[in-house]
């Protein structure tokens, strides 16, 4: 693993309103798979070669959490999500960047400043690719969803020792009836079951964040406690 940068950042919160967040960096070349989980567990996300994580002084809204797959039960309406998209198709790789992923990105990023008034910055393939294609080392891939030959979602993560870590995920706005977003997630946890992975580490849970919240529905799960430091034990409960 080779340390690039390594720094901090201060801006206006993303999940709470009013508020200030404080953001630790680290850029990493060559970080493998034991390595990447070794932050995971500590609270960090990876876009990229980029892992990060909040450390505001003042406040800790933002909760690491990831689901226990071996003890999920499917419920009946998360049943009927996966039947009623049984018509689309998915495939897992290693991430890649095509005109089919830089245009449903935009896409679908447009949608959401319209439904939820995120932030929109107009897509390059640069940035694409240094967020979702680089730094995968083997270890990071993309499911691709399909209906027929039409590219409807890509979900982008990563499969590690015990567990996959969610990275990102985003749809085509014209399938929103098939509820692509809870789709995804509960492929990733089926597919974890298939290969002995024990947990999906989801990011953060934030309370009253819509964005966020829906993920305490995905139980049991586990959240992290404080911000334990790389030599530090750290501590789900």
């Amino acid at each position: 693993m080779n340390l690039l940068k390594e720094f901090s950042l201060d801006d206006k919160c993303s999940y709470i309103a009013d508020l200030k967040q404080t953001t630790h960096y680290k850029v990493i070349d060559d970080c493998d798979a034991v390595q990447c989980q070794e932050l995971i567990e500590r609270g960090y996300r990876r876009f990229g070669k980029m892992y990060f994580r909040p450390i505001c002084a003042h406040c800790d809204e933002c909760k690491s959490i990831k689901i226990d797959v071996k003890n999920f039960k499917f419920s009946k309406s998360q049943k009927r999500v996966i039947k009623k998209a049984s018509f689309i198709k998915s495939y897992i790789q290693t991430p890649s960047m095509t005109q089919e992923h830089l245009d449903l990105f935009e896409k679908y990023h447009l949608y959401m400043k319209e439904k939820k008034e995120w932030d929109y910055n107009k897509t390059d393939p640069q940035s694409y690719y240094s967020s979702f294609v680089n730094g995968h080392n083997g270890f990071g891939y993309e499911i691709l969803y399909y209906d027929e030959d039409k590219l409807i979602g890509v979900d982008l993560i990563d499969i590690l020792q015990d567990g996959i870590s969610s990275i990102y995920f985003y749809y085509d706005p014209d399938y929103s009836k098939y509820g692509l977003g809870k789709l995804s997630l509960l492929y990733q946890i089926k597919f974890a079951a298939t290969q002995n992975k024990e947990w999906i580490y989801l990011g953060y849970y934030v309370k009253g964040c819509s964005s966020l919240s829906y993920k305490a529905d995905y139980r049991p799960f586990l959240t992290l406690k404080g911000r334990p430091k790389e030599d530090e034990e750290f501590n789900w409960v």
